[in-house]
């Protein structure tokens, strides 16, 4: 029999992604509530405890909620929300973190969904410190542009409807100005960073899509390192893993732009370093979807790994 998966938030933009991608799967089975009883405690407590896996794409209190209504043990849980990314007792939902994460994701029985924007950081970020050619204590910046989808709904219909109680007409926008985004600690954390990074996230007229950029100046590092010597650690953390990979310097150094949507639809991230030699600076970007790496499809991959299921199944 196949195992079975409830998507509690299934209604939300991260929850309909992960049933499209589930639906026509004859390797798990969806349990499903009717709208009428959707947001029914006692409906959804019998679902959460009658299947195997269950995936919360709620948001942070109401997935606390979810998480306490859960009896039976042997649930396993993907948390999709912040609630807890940092959070003792929860796996860190990004396989590639490092050789041994997508065994313990497999072994978890509760697992974070990271989030879209520390998906990307994290990737850059985790292997160049682990390896000393970053130091934990290095002041770092974080800028990012994303698509509008990342939002939620109410932002979605805002940038899409122009009745909307909040219309959204400019192409651009920059937003956690005081500084206390709620990504902030999951990046420090998996990163391995000693303080938090300045982190600085903006919002495009498109739907989807993602560049997260980390620039450093290579002369400030307290152990020297050259772009290539950033690009050779990247390569080689990640290896010939299925969903990241690191675009190649001769690529990188012919490119004149880069936009965000190239990803769209995948599973995928590409990480890209960009550098002068000379200046002895670089720029670090990831690139992927902000609803595939960054959410649905990273979720899904998750899953595949706890269920026991191939990994890139259906990715």
């Amino acid at each position: 029999m196949a195992p079975t998966v409830f998507i509690d938030g299934e209604a939300g933009t991260t929850g309909l992604q992960i049933r499209e991608r589930l639906t026509n799967r004859s390797d798990v089975a969806l349990l499903h509530l009717d709208d009428d009883v959707r947001k029914d405690t006692t409906a959804r407590k019998e679902a959460l405890n009658s299947c195997d896996l269950a995936v919360l794409c709620l948001p942070d209190a109401a997935a606390r909620e979810a998480v306490a209504l859960i009896d039976d043990n042997t649930v396993k849980v993907i948390d999709a929300s912040t609630a807890h990314r940092t959070a003792d007792g929860w796996v860190y939902g990004f396989p590639e973190l490092d050789q041994d994460q997508a065994a313990r994701i497999a072994e978890a029985g509760r697992v974070s969904n990271p989030g879209c924007y520390p998906t990307g950081a994290v990737a850059l970020l985790h292997p160049l410190i682990a390896s000393g050619l970053v130091p934990a204590d290095a002041p770092i910046s974080i800028n990012a542009v994303s698509g509008y989808s990342g939002g939620g709904r109410q932002n979605i219909k805002n940038y899409e409807d122009p009745s909307a109680p909040n219309p959204v007409t400019t192409p651009l926008r920059s937003y956690g100005l005081a500084l206390q985004h709620k990504h902030v600690p999951e990046m420090r954390k998996y990163a391995g960073l000693q303080r938090d990074p300045v982190f600085f996230p903006q919002e495009g007229r498109y739907s989807q899509g993602m560049l997260v950029q980390v620039p450093l100046n290579l002369w400030s590092l307290s152990k020297s390192a050259s772009p290539s010597d950033l690009h050779d650690c990247l390569s080689t953390w990640y290896g010939d893993r299925s969903f990241v990979t690191v675009a190649p310097l001769e690529e990188t150094s012919e490119m004149t732009h880069l936009g965000p949507e190239g990803l769209n639809g995948t599973n995928q991230m590409t990480l890209y370093v960009f550098g002068n030699e000379d200046r002895g600076q670089a720029v670090l970007v990831a690139l992927l979807d902000n609803l595939g790496k960054g959410a649905s499809g990273q979720a899904v991959q998750c899953l595949n790994l706890m269920l026991g299921l191939g990994e890139t199944a259906d990715l």
